[in-house]
């Protein structure tokens, strides 16, 4: 396998480092906008960076990154850039035959009477009405595989297939307690994402009414998370996996719910009332004269790079799916989880925690496709592909998932 990574910023990076201890793929071609960090991605393999090499591509470029695609006769490209480059991605890789994952879908718009109530163009729609032309090409796409969502969706097809005989609810919770020392706002994942997905309108999935949305930040709860990160207030947050999960999985109810916390909500608020959040380019007066600028890219500009936080970084994130239904006749309720040290992932890695878990459910998904494990075509999501093969080679990575039984006790077990 001849693989074509674009992006090789903090998650790009961390999947060259993952990657380079499997033997599964042939050769890693590690492409970016700037060329000097691509080389710098490469360089930090040291001896390890044999199979790997670095060029400069532009991900908005659909001709030249398809022709990149031939030039190296890549047989997959794995999108490790921001959700604004998908669809070149996506069809830069359909123009050149070869295979595509990534780890976030295509953009939604909100509705544009209704935003809180009706979907307007929902995350992937735009990948999923071309999926008769990838299975008609013989291609897969393999779309939403990093952690959430991604690990989270492989964790819902598990409890479907083995765990439940009906399922009430599969809710997604995400939480952590990670501090950055002195940075009073530091987000440990891409800020640009970051704003997309948290202020948009969250989207809920209910089998008698579809998808639908709400306001954001809304249906606050308690959850309760493992290994001592302990409760952490999560709210409704728009992701992939509400809109991936139904289209495979029987379900009465999916939610997303995210741990932010009354101050990091609080910034992102005042970013939304300052018009900070917008991707509409502004006229802003400079020294060489008059420039075009995103407010949303000044933030990530003025912000640091969370791939560099890790060394100031302390504590665990955690990354779940929580399924509630029945087994046998009698209720049951479950925690599927994967927690990260940020310590454990800086000392074998050298990268953050968040990015870390993000990086390497492609890596895996990668190797399960080189072996012929997962092979299907089309635009697929993880729910499509047979779970136990992927959590037995998560495990053989060094990273272990777990499962934990919400009742009647709250009884931890290692899988």
């Amino acid at each position: 396998m001849r693989v074509l990574l674009v992006g090789a910023g903090g998650v790009g990076t961390a999947i060259t480092r993952i990657a380079a201890r499997r033997p599964f793929f042939d050769h890693m071609v590690v492409a970016d906008y700037d060329l000097a960090r691509a080389e710098a991605a490469v360089a930090a393999l040291g001896d390890g960076g044999t199979r790997f090499s670095a060029c400069r591509t532009d991900a908005s470029d659909e001709g030249a990154v398809a022709a990149l695609l031939k030039e190296q006769r890549c047989d997959v490209l794995l999108n490790a850039t921001d959700p604004r480059f998908v669809l070149p991605l996506f069809n830069a890789a359909a123009a050149a035959g070869a295979h595509y994952l990534d780890m976030a879908m295509s953009l939604s718009s909100p509705h544009p009477d209704r935003p809180y109530e009706l979907c307007g163009v929902k995350l992937g729609d735009a990948q999923f009405e071309q999926a008769e032309l990838w299975e008609k090409a013989g291609r897969l796409a393999l779309v939403g595989m990093g952690v959430e969502p991604g690990m989270s969706d492989v964790f819902a097809r598990y409890a479907a297939d083995e765990l439940f005989d009906e399922i009430e609810e599969i809710g997604i919770r995400d939480g952590a307690n990670l501090t950055v020392e002195g940075y009073d706002f530091a987000p440990s994942f891409n800020i640009w994402t970051t704003i997309e997905e948290c202020l948009n309108p969250p989207v809920v999935y209910e089998a008698d009414r579809g998808w639908f949305t709400t306001e954001p930040f809304s249906e606050p709860e308690i959850f309760d998370f493992p290994e001592g990160i302990g409760p952490v207030e999560c709210v409704n947050v728009e992701h992939e996996e509400v809109l991936l999960v139904p289209r495979w999985i029987d379900a009465a109810r999916v939610t997303f719910k995210y741990g932010l916390g009354e101050d990091f909500i609080g910034k992102l608020k005042t970013l939304s009332a300052l018009g900070l959040d917008s991707t509409v380019p502004v006229t802003v007066t400079t020294g060489l004269g008059p420039a075009e600028v995103s407010p949303r890219d000044v933030v990530a500009a003025v912000l640091p790079d969370p791939a560099t936080l890790g060394d100031r970084m302390t504590g665990k994130t955690c990354a779940g799916t929580w399924v509630k239904g029945v087994k046998d006749g009698e209720p049951r309720e479950v925690y599927l989880y994967h927690v990260v040290d940020n310590e454990w992932s800086m000392r074998e890695y050298g990268c953050q925690a968040v990015v870390w878990q993000t990086a390497v459910n492609p890596v895996v998904a990668l190797e399960l496709m080189a072996s012929g494990t997962w092979a299907r075509s089309g635009v697929l999501g993880p729910e499509a592909f047979a779970p136990r093969p992927f959590l037995d080679l998560l495990t053989a990575y060094g990273s272990p998932w777990a499962m934990r039984e919400q009742l009647p006790a709250q009884a931890e077990s290692r899988r």
